[in-house]
């Protein structure tokens, strides 16, 4: 940076132009970066989205009530109502794709003079507040809860219905060997 400085100050303009004065740039340069500067990763991202980045320049990813594969009901948007599965989660800004839900059209351009430019539709990503988990047995929608089995295992469960979202099979043989158990004791005594 001084090296830099130095030229600077060393160069002068033909006196010709601008009344043959020295070209001195100010010398008030930052020569302390800051701690806070703008995060250095991209992924993915446009150059409109910003993102909060963490102090080791990574980004903040917000935790979500809902997974990959959750069948979930949109509760606010123009496509209020319809339910779908999850395709996709995008942690940075907690959006998620739902299947054939705020479907968007694309118009692409041919890549070679063989094939034809198409309009096809495509699933845009809606904000994670915008869906709610869905039961498909009692056709309600409900908040998520979690509490932990008694094998130690912590699970997702519906507040409203009772029924597990992260392993049915794991909690129904969890249910069947506690009941056997209480059986067997109901038999011994």
């Amino acid at each position: 940076m001084a090296a830099l400085q130095s030229s600077f100050t060393g160069l002068s303009i033909s006196s010709t132009s601008f009344f043959g004065q020295r070209f001195s740039p100010p010398l008030s340069f930052p020569l302390v970066k800051s701690t806070e500067g703008p995060c250095l990763i991209t992924a993915k991202l446009k150059r409109w989205e910003r993102k909060e980045c963490k102090p080791n320049s990574l980004p903040v990813l917000h935790k979500m009530h809902v997974r990959l594969g959750d069948t979930v009901k949109v509760i606010s948007g123009h496509d209020k109502g319809k339910i779908g599965e999850i395709t996709e989660i995008i942690k940075h800004n907690s959006k998620v794709v739902v299947k054939e839900v705020n479907l968007k059209t694309k118009h692409v351009k041919s890549r070679s003079e063989e094939e034809p430019g198409q309009i096809v539709k495509i699933e845009a990503p809606i904000h994670s507040s915008n869906v709610m988990l869905y039961s498909k047995d009692q056709k309600v929608t409900s908040r998520v809860g979690h509490k932990t089995l008694d094998n130690g295992k912590r699970v997702r469960y519906l507040i409203k219905t009772g029924e597990i979202i992260d392993s049915a099979e794991n909690w129904k043989k969890a249910v069947k060997e506690k009941g056997k158990t209480t059986e067997a004791v109901a038999a011994a005594s």
